[in-house]
């Protein structure tokens, strides 16, 4: 019997080792690694997200330009210099990797000048949608990874700020073929504005989801309904020579 005033241990939430965790979540296994603080940038942006092949979606209250350490072989590495995360991104972008970027509040100025020089990115390698409801924090990577947690897309979020600068952070990171599917669907819902109908804040969103695609009910009304020159009925011809 366990000790008087000692909670047995669950061996279905034993750890597996340092941060990883298993636990039973609606009748299954799920395993989890929690991340905090440094650890959202050295396995989840250097290995995770650096490491994408079909897609990386991101969701983020805040954006703000964030830098990394240059790749790995590159001579700015050798350098020891520092680069953008839209330069990773671009990178991935030009090997066939799917952006989408899912925010509520605008862009600071600095990642919006690092995007203006990133061609790719700004070519449509980059999809953003903004949605001021959006307060989640999600990074979901080739439909295999999840992570789920505090860290917005932020320098002192999620970048390579020092111990003593950087934000106090945690989240999981897991495979966990339920929760990316629920999150994934999720995200989606909001991105593709299937959550714009029963919006009560629809009115000071600068641009529903709904709509992105459709004309706007101004340009709507000013614009007509195909060629109405060939609808109109002819007039009779003058005669030849003039009346």
């Amino acid at each position: 019997m366990p000790d008087a005033g000692r909670r047995a241990v669950d061996p279905r939430r034993a750890p597996l080792d340092r941060g990883h965790v298993a636990l039973s979540l609606g009748g299954r296994r799920v395993e989890l690694r929690l991340l905090r603080d440094r650890a959202h940038y050295d396995v989840l942006v250097q290995r995770v997200l650096a490491g994408a092949r079909v897609s990386v979606w991101i969701a983020t209250a805040n954006v703000k330009e964030l830098r990394v350490e240059a790749p790995v072989g590159s001579r700015a590495r050798a350098k020891g210099r520092y680069v953008s995360l839209l330069e990773v991104l671009q990178g991935l972008s030009q090997r066939g990797v799917e952006l989408r970027l899912l925010h509520a509040g605008v862009p600071s100025r600095a990642f919006r000048e690092e995007l203006a020089r990133c061609e790719e990115l700004r070519g449509g390698g980059l999809a953003m949608r903004q949605c001021p409801r959006v307060h989640l924090k999600m990074i979901a990577v080739d439909g295999a990874a999840l992570y789920l947690g505090s860290a917005n897309l932020t320098g002192a979020g999620l970048g390579a700020k020092g111990e003593g600068r950087r934000n106090f952070e945690a989240g999981i990171l897991t495979d966990d073929d339920v929760l990316l599917d629920e999150m994934q669907e999720a995200f989606d819902r909001i991105w593709s504005g299937r959550e714009c109908k029963g919006c009560r804040v629809r009115d000071v969103c600068p641009a529903p989801l709904d709509g992105i695609g459709k004309p706007s009910a101004k340009a709507a009304a000013k614009k007509p309904a195909g060629n109405v020159r060939s609808r109109l009925p002819r007039g009779p011809r003058s005669s030849k020579g003039g009346a």
